[in-house]
């Protein structure tokens, strides 16, 4: 019998295979878990809706919009008298005092912040799980080193930092993503990973592992962290919802290079005096209830994550 292969019955089959039915079996007992609380279905619904409200923008501006009206950062429509417009048949969520249309800044913004949160949650994740991993595993020094590293990084104020980096160098998206994905992945979630791996540290299979001759690199990448993977899922949900809020604020300050994102809506509505006019609610309350919900959604994915991955949030 070869490698890669088990015996069943008179039988071989490829350890890919075991494997991925043992991935499929586990998805599906896990999302039976998901799906038993409804908080998690409601917040997963809402970030398919955004996605969807993302990929439908492209389609809209090569099919019915007109560039030179709906384009989020350059658009301005002539037909219209005045700006800011309100809703109308021709522009739904109505003008903004630059004359370009709301609606379509808003779908444009979305993608923008998906792909700001998921950059930031995966610089997070990846950083926090190896550190945790390997601070778990030797511990010692090593332990000590990234132990405090990680506390200094808890002790200086977060939003603090992005604003007086903002102001010392051109910050874009990717930029700011890197950066909030770094303070993120050495700060406070390496810490819970640590903790986790300790536990999954004394497990007899990474006994066995050790015995059977595997060595460091080996144990910790085959066998510790695809382990904590689950956990590291459940932080890239709650690091996405700080990582929009995040960039909403910097946006709102006009710390930022980004074109166009909900934050700078909102910084535009201030810049011309819009800001807590009633009348003209349609240029803060969109841009404000799409952060407002989009990071709820993750929240509450994340909620839900955690009675799955935490056996003692599980209800019997």
């Amino acid at each position: 019998m070869s490698e890669g292969t088990v015996a069943t019955q008179h039988t071989y089959v490829p350890l890919w295979r075991v494997r991925l039915n043992l991935f499929l079996r586990s998805l599906r007992t896990n999302w039976a878990l998901f799906a038993e609380n409804p908080i998690g279905l409601i917040g997963l619904g809402i970030i398919i809706f955004f996605g969807l409200f993302a990929l439908a923008h492209p389609i809209l501006m090569n099919t019915v919009w007109p560039s030179k009206i709906y384009d989020p950062v350059s658009g301005y429509d002539m037909e219209v008298a005045f700006h800011p417009a309100p809703p109308s048949p021709r522009h739904l969520l109505g003008t903004d005092p630059l004359g370009r249309d709301v609606l379509s800044q808003l779908m444009y913004s979305t993608r923008y912040e998906f792909a700001l949160g998921i950059l930031s949650a995966v610089v997070t994740v990846v950083i926090a799980t190896t550190i945790g991993a390997v601070s778990a595993y030797y511990g010692g020094i090593i332990d000590t080193l990234f132990m405090r590293l990680a506390d200094l990084v808890i002790m200086v104020p977060f939003l603090p930092i992005l604003i007086v980096l903002s102001a010392l160098t051109e910050v874009g998206m990717i930029e700011l993503a890197l950066v909030i994905g770094i303070l993120s992945g050495f700060g406070g979630t390496t810490i819970v990973i640590k903790s986790q791996a300790l536990a999954i540290k004394v497990k007899p299979f990474i006994e066995a592992a050790r015995v059977s001759g595997g060595g460091d690199f080996h144990i910790i990448f085959r066998h510790l962290i695809p382990n904590l993977l689950p956990i590291s899922l459940l932080y890239m949900m709650f690091v996405v919802t700080g990582a929009i809020f995040s960039e909403a604020v910097l946006s709102f300050f006009g710390l930022t290079t980004i074109q166009m994102s909900w934050g700078i809506m909102i910084n535009t509505t201030q810049l011309f005096g819009y800001l807590l006019r009633f009348d003209t609610w349609w240029l803060l309350i969109p841009a404000s209830l799409a952060i407002t919900t989009l990071c709820a959604a993750f929240y509450l994915v994340g909620r839900a994550l955690d009675e799955v991955v935490n056996p003692r949030l599980r209800r019997r």
